[in-house]
């Protein structure tokens, strides 16, 4: 009777990483396009930085998304909580960046009610390096997601942030980060605007000034949008954990950065 009770098939055996759970099922998501498709304009995710600061790093993305030369959003999330301590922002192809993220994040849970600890920082970085890797086959048919990936180390007490290509290389960076079409021109002002003590709201000023100054010259990025009350998203991660700043406190930001304080 409790033979004819069981479900059919090997018994399932849960392991640290969720993916790897679901393939074994046959249940993995696929990325596939197929060989005969035609793509389309998708919208695409573009800016997203991140630095490090007194108490930890601070991440920001604009909220436009673009289909070609057209604005397909103007009001996307990028920037998202990873886990409690962590943070992680997309660019390039928006739907699948954020199905990306959706499964890191899920991973990361995976791991931490099986283990009963939290996977280190690092580990993280390498996990979506690999998850990263593993969509190469759809970045070579254009649907490239590039993440950003920053967090508090408990360890050694301190903010890191991580790059990533393509193709799933991951690199640490000492200071700054940016991802996206506006990369070239937030690294340029956060060239001259880092300070690693800056306080939490210094470092605000200089997030949104960096996405403010990359607006500027690159069309596909989204500055503040003070008509409409369209505003960056930031966040924080320190030793206290991920917190989103509040939207009033960028806003009043984004009005000084825009010229609009005065």
């Amino acid at each position: 009777m409790a033979d004819s009770l069981r479900p059919p098939g090997p018994p399932v055996v849960p392991g640290e990483s969720f993916s790897a759970l679901l393939r074994a099922q046959g249940l993995e998501p696929r990325w596939v396009v197929p060989p005969d498709a035609s793509l389309i304009d998708v919208p695409e995710g573009t800016t997203v930085l991140a630095f490090r600061y007194t108490d930890g790093v601070i991440m920001a993305g604009d909220r436009r998304a673009t289909a070609g030369n057209v604005i397909a959003y103007r009001t996307m999330q990028k920037v998202f909580p990873a886990d409690t301590y962590s943070a992680v922002g997309v660019s390039g192809t928006a739907g699948v960046g954020v199905e990306l993220i959706r499964l890191f994040q899920t991973e990361l849970e995976h791991y931490e009610k099986l283990e009963g600890s939290r996977l280190s920082l690092e580990g993280k970085a390498n996990h979506l390096a690999a998850m990263v890797r593993a969509h190469l086959p759809m970045a070579f048919q254009g649907l490239a997601v590039v993440p950003l990936f920053c967090g508090f180390d408990e360890d050694g007490g301190k903010g890191r942030l991580y790059s990533f290509d393509v193709v799933g290389g991951r690199y640490e960076e000492t200071d700054y980060a940016a991802t996206g079409s506006g990369a070239r021109d937030a690294k340029a002002y956060l060239r001259t605007a880092f300070r690693d003590d800056m306080s939490e709201e210094e470092a605000l000023r200089v997030a949104v000034g960096s996405l403010v100054a990359a607006a500027e010259e690159d069309t596909a990025t989204g500055g503040p949008d003070l008509q409409r009350g369209i505003y960056p998203n930031v966040v924080v991660v320190s030793a206290a954990g991920y917190r989103e700043i509040a939207e009033e406190r960028v806003a009043a930001v984004a009005r000084e950065a825009m010229g609009a304080g005065r």
